[in-house]
């Protein structure tokens, strides 16, 4: 059977990631919530829930990604395929399974879980999330001749082609950095759609100006880089 990790950066979701853990298929191996400096009780809730806890006090979607990769590079049993999901509920993570589908039966690299319009609850996704995906998703269109249509954070990828990618953004720019250089390696991906709910809580990207435009700077940054990186 393939051997899935789970990795779920998590900050100040104590009140959804009990149920994001519990949701999880049994087909997953291992889940790895990365505490990233919550205040409340999402470290506790989610040990309750069974699953393995690191903490990373920088805070930052990236670092969390990151801490938890770098707990995976450790075990002496490595996975064939490492997924990302968020901890806030607003994915459905019994979905997983279709998630991870195309890389066991097609072997395809890189699977993102598209949010498509009919699959999504109303005002699940912000303007600002709406028009940023359309602008970064465009852009990698006209760069790379992508068809990409998300920066769905609900994710699975070969855990050797994601040491490939090398990983680096501590920040609100992981999702994109990870379908750049997916693209820029010629990795095959695919998009497979998925439902999507009103999160639990208020978002610390999309919910806040602040979020919203150093995620906005971010993800420009990195498409132009990439752009014109030969």
């Amino acid at each position: 059977m393939t051997k899935i990790n789970v990795i779920i950066p998590a900050y100040n979701e104590g009140s959804s990631i009990a149920q994001v853990v519990n949701d999880i298929p049994k087909t997953v191996d291992e889940v790895i919530v990365v505490n990233n400096n919550s205040t409340d009780d999402t470290e506790i809730n989610a040990q309750k829930a069974g699953a393995t806890i690191l903490t990373e006090e920088k805070k930052g979607y990236g670092y969390a990604c990151l801490k938890g990769m770098s707990y995976i590079a450790n075990k002496k049993e490595k996975p064939e395929i490492v997924v990302f999901l968020d901890g806030d509920y607003s994915d459905y993570p019994e979905e997983l399974d279709k998630i991870v589908a195309p890389i066991i039966e097609k072997n395809i690299d890189f699977v993102v879980g598209a949010r498509v319009k009919k699959l999504r609850a109303e005002g699940s996704m912000t303007y600002p999330q709406i028009l940023g995906n359309y602008l970064a998703t465009s852009l990698m269109k006209l760069f790379f001749g992508s068809t990409f249509t998300d920066l769905g954070p609900f994710r699975a990828i070969k855990y050797v082609k994601l040491l490939g990618l090398k990983m680096e953004d501590k920040t609100y720019g992981w999702t994109v950095e990870m379908q750049l250089k997916v693209l820029k390696q010629k990795l095959s991906y695919i998009e497979v759609p998925v439902h999507y709910r009103n999160r639990i809580g208020v978002s610390k990207v999309s919910g806040t100006v602040k979020g919203a435009i150093f995620a906005g700077i971010k993800i420009l940054g990195w498409i132009f880089k990439y752009s014109f990186k030969k």
